[in-house]
């Protein structure tokens, strides 16, 4: 898989979503999924299929990735001041056990969620902070991606703890752009969405729902 964080900063079309107490990023809708740019990553031999779904607690975006890897992004400006936390509710039902995913051969994981900042002129100078749901680290460990220092992994949930049930985390986005990437950043500009296994070959199923950025 070639430079992820390039292709999530260069290949989407966004959509700007407007500044609230609570901001909402995604409505997991048919209408939106159809606006949205689901690009393939250059290497990957399928597409990640991408689906929505409802249950009691709202809309969610089903993620199948059989040695595949797209993914799908919206454009946000979060005022990180007055809304610096990350909400994230998602479900991994299958996961990717025995894999290395901080290397570039396995560097696959079933969920995640970057937080993109804009840092320079060109898409290559932005920073990014990749939140994922790991298959087979800890939460809490971090480290920078093996394709490009300017994206951090930064795992926030585990299926070695939460396997097949939905979990709700939560992640203070400013506080983690100053501690991995030592920068104050007052506004983010983007995010995306990704389940992918082009590296390793194998299939991940993961649900997303309700992401959102909040005061505390």
């Amino acid at each position: 898989m070639k430079l992820l964080i390039k292709f999530l900063i260069t290949c989407f079309i966004f959509n700007n979503i407007s500044f609230a107490d609570e901001v909402k990023v995604f409505d997991f809708t048919e209408v939106e999924l159809s606006e949205l740019k689901v690009r393939k990553v250059r290497g990957a031999d399928n597409k990640t299929i991408y689906t929505v779904g409802s249950n009691d607690n709202g809309n969610f975006l089903k993620a199948v990735a059989d040695n595949a890897a797209s993914g799908l992004g919206k454009e946000v400006k979060i005022d990180l001041n007055k809304t610096p936390f990350i909400n994230i509710t998602w479900k991994i039902e299958k996961d990717l056990p025995g894999i290395k995913e901080n290397t570039k051969k396995e560097h696959d994981f079933a969920a995640r969620v970057f937080a993109i900042k804009k840092t320079g002129a060109t898409p290559l100078s932005n920073r990014a902070i990749n939140y994922v749901f790991s298959s087979n680290s800890e939460v809490g460990f971090n480290s920078p991606s093996p394709y490009t220092k300017k994206s951090i992994d930064n795992v926030l949930a585990s299926t070695k703890n939460n396997l097949n049930e939905w979990i709700t985390v939560k992640a203070n986005v400013k506080e983690d752009f100053k501690r991995f990437h030592d920068l104050n950043v007052d506004e983010l500009d983007g995010l995306a969405i990704m389940s992918d296994t082009d590296n390793s070959k194998m299939k991940a199923i993961a649900y997303y729902q309700n992401i959102y950025f909040s005061a505390e």
